[in-house]
């Protein structure tokens, strides 16, 4: 490929993702990123809350016995 077309495609595709960083400032999808974080891990959000409830209907087999070893 010759360099008149690769050019004008890189800056292309970085001014792109330029646009996507300059809408994602806009639009606060940067507030606060750590207390998102540790929401996700509180006992009381409803999601901790299901994947707990997967977890306990899983670690049975059919005839509700508990999995014993690895």
């Amino acid at each position: 490929m010759s360099l008149g077309l690769l050019i004008p495609l890189s800056i292309g595709m970085g001014l792109i993702g330029l646009a996507a960083f300059i809408w994602a400032l806009n639009h606060d999808q940067f507030d606060d990123p750590d207390g998102n974080a540790q929401r996700i891990l509180m006992p009381g959000n409803p999601i901790h809350k299901q994947r707990a409830g997967e977890a306990e209907r899983t670690s049975h087999t059919d005839d509700d016995t508990p999995r014993t070893g690895l």
